[in-house]
């Protein structure tokens, strides 16, 4: 593999208004729409290995107006699951729990649809994400999810995955993941492609 490419999906009603949004899956907004849609220049006229998506419907979404077309549904790219939280701002947690913080307290157990997962079951998804990136040839693009990619950053720099908190991630975005002097590197970052 030569560069792994990350697309955080397009803007949602949740996202928007900060409400945790982990299984629920909800369409794009207007807006998400135009943030999928100013993705496709970016990417267009480049020749992709391997493009894995999150089954949920705002990814896919973004996927198909970004132009991406023959991608894999991939389980692994699921955002984490909140459990209890799902839905929920961070404001109204900490109206419940003071100081809470995702990275450092995790979510508590919800409902048989949105159980739950801690920073550990996230990154292992991380990791089968990145071996099989790691295997294909040429550049890999991933559409996902905030949370998910951020822990996928952290485990691709060998780091723990709590320090994804460190790369904030907005909807509608390009990353890329990549190498210097073989060693695993952030290449680009949160980058807006919309107005």
């Amino acid at each position: 593999m030569d560069e792994l490419i990350l697309l955080r999906h397009g803007e949602t009603e949740w996202s928007r208004d900060g409400r945790h949004t982990g299984r629920t899956d909800l369409p794009l907004t207007p807006k998400g729409e135009e943030q999928a849609r100013a993705l496709a220049p970016a990417l267009k006229g480049k020749n992709f290995s391997l493009v894995l998506v999150s089954p949920a419907s705002r990814a896919r979404r973004t996927a198909e107006l970004a132009g991406l077309t023959g991608y894999e549904v991939d389980p692994n790219l699921w955002e984490w699951d909140y459990g209890g939280y799902e839905g929920i701002t961070t404001a109204d947690i900490r109206k419940r729990r003071p100081g809470w913080y995702l990275w450092r307290e995790g979510v508590v157990p919800g409902d048989a649809e949105h159980p739950g997962e801690t920073i550990e079951q996230v990154a292992e998804r991380a990791d089968k994400v990145i071996t099989r990136a790691l295997q294909a040839e040429g550049t890999v693009v991933l559409v996902a999810h905030g949370h998910f990619l951020r822990v996928l950053a952290a485990r691709w720099l060998d780091l723990p995955p709590q320090d994804g908190r460190f790369f904030k991630l907005d909807t509608g975005t390009i990353s890329a993941l990549g190498f210097e002097h073989e060693e695993h590197a952030v290449a680009r970052w949160n980058c807006p492609v919309s107005k």
